[in-house]
């Protein structure tokens, strides 16, 4: 049983743009690629990718560059 007074440690982090890919097996790919991973300033899950501030438009130029597809949603 889990203990309702416990803290959990969170980092908040604002104004910054996530990568969701379909599986684990792309967001592996991607920390692969040396120009895309240098972007990625952390992993928030398995298939979630947290982007450096101001470095969207180079992420979004990589992915295209490897044959993606991205969606932005509320640029």
């Amino acid at each position: 049983m889990t203990n309702p007074t416990a803290r959990l440690a969170a980092k908040l982090h604002r104004r910054v743009c996530l990568v969701l890919t379909e599986d684990a097996v792309l967001a592996e790919e991607l920390l692969a690629r040396k120009k895309l991973a240098s972007e990625v300033a952390g992993r928030l899950s398995e298939k979630v990718l947290l982007i450096r501030p101001g470095r969207l438009d180079a992420v979004l130029d990589e992915l295209r560059k490897m044959g993606h597809t991205p969606q932005v949603v509320g640029k």
